[in-house]
């Protein structure tokens, strides 16, 4: 049963150590509140953490759905208690949401491909994209764009080109659960054993996706609102499901922002166009504002780099530097003197707009 979830050679060396404590290994299935069902080599079982654990475990530390675990089973009881949890191979971070908020919530952990879900419908945002891509790469796990509701799309050809434009060579898919569109070239991503999440906006169709590809109704759906394009949340737990191909997918609930947690490698991949550009300034420090031989500068002159792109950029990496700054004053520091450059910068590009007009 466990290689059906994913258990490798690698992860068994992992176990050794506490298999000698006489624990066995499971992998979380779906996550509660107060408690999580798990798979193991003796069926589904429900569990909850061990005391030191819950005590123990630093911020993002916790199980979560897609986590292996290390767990004291109790078959005749149906029960278990999750002891240690496993490195993980993969993690995917998004700021906590709400006012306030400065920690790391763990959204996906484990995780092979990340299906980045958008709606094909007047909601379709290229930012968005970019702050899901960055994010992505950041986790250690393969991204695809996956545009849903393609049949309810006029215009799909002219709606992919420009999520392609920003992808940077990601796979872009259009498909539709309800024709069957583009679920073939979806599926070549799932393969036996591997994990893949779901990420998306509320209404976007996570749940009918996975209920396709399951070939049954494994999950609630909801309808959209007319008013605007947006869905509620429908999905209110993660659950791992297994697939009739073998693979694995885990459906999330709906994030309505996901504000970048660590996300600098991501970044540089996401917006390698970006960063290409910049290592060809002539002075290292260049502000792009108004410097001699700014490759920035030019590229936005010439049409070669679209503006609302490159202020993408300066906006999510001001809101990465203000994260760090607010675990690191001295960090904080030093970022305030980049946000008064890139400040400067950010006038010189209205000018510039202006004097094009």
């Amino acid at each position: 049963m466990l290689e059906q979830f994913g258990w490798s050679d690698a992860l068994q060396h992992q176990f050794t150590a506490f298999a000698a404590e006489g624990l066995i290994p499971a992998r979380v299935i779906v996550q509660h509140r107060g408690h999580y069902e798990i798979a193991t080599e003796m069926g589904e079982l429900s569990a909850t953490m061990a005391g030191k654990l819950a005590r123990d475990a630093e911020d993002g530390g916790y199980p979560v759905t897609g986590d292996w675990v290390a767990v004291l089973a109790r078959p005749a009881e149906g029960s278990a208690t999750i002891q240690h949890v496993l490195p993980r191979s993969s993690t995917f971070t998004r700021r906590a949401s709400g006012p306030g908020a400065a920690r790391g919530q763990v959204v996906a952990v484990n995780v092979d491909v990340a299906l980045l879900a958008a709606s094909m419908n007047a909601d379709l945002n290229a930012r968005r994209i970019e702050r899901y891509l960055a994010t992505a790469w950041e986790s250690g796990a393969e991204p695809v764009v996956v545009l849903t509701k393609a049949d309810m799309c006029p215009d799909a050809e002219a709606r992919m080109a420009e999520i392609e434009a920003v992808a940077m060579g990601v796979p872009v898919l259009a498909v539709s659960a309800v024709t069957g569109a583009g679920l073939d070239a979806l599926r070549a991503y799932l393969k036996p054993g591997r994990t893949a999440v779901l990420l998306g906006s509320s209404g976007v169709g996570k749940s009918t996706l996975v209920n396709a590809l399951a070939g049954r109704e494994q999950m609630a759906t909801q309808a959209i609102r007319e008013d605007d394009a947006r869905g509620r949340h429908t999905t209110s737990h993660r659950e791992l499901v297994l697939l009739p191909s073998g693979a694995l997918i885990l459906d999330t609930p709906g994030m309505r922002e996901l504000g970048l947690w660590e996300a600098g490698d991501g970044m540089s991949a996401a917006f390698a166009d970006i960063e290409a550009l910049a290592a060809q300034c002539h002075f290292r420090d260049c502000s792009h504002a108004a410097e001699p031989g700014c490759a920035i500068v030019e590229a936005l002159a010439s049409g070669a780099l679209d503006a609302s792109r490159w202020r993408a950029y300066g906006k999510l990496q001001r809101e990465l530097e203000f994260e760090h700054g607010k675990e690191d004053p001295r960090a904080n520091a030093e970022s305030r003197k980049v946000r008064i450059r890139r400040n400067k910068m950010h006038r010189a590009e209205m000018k510039f707009r202006k004097r094009m007009e």
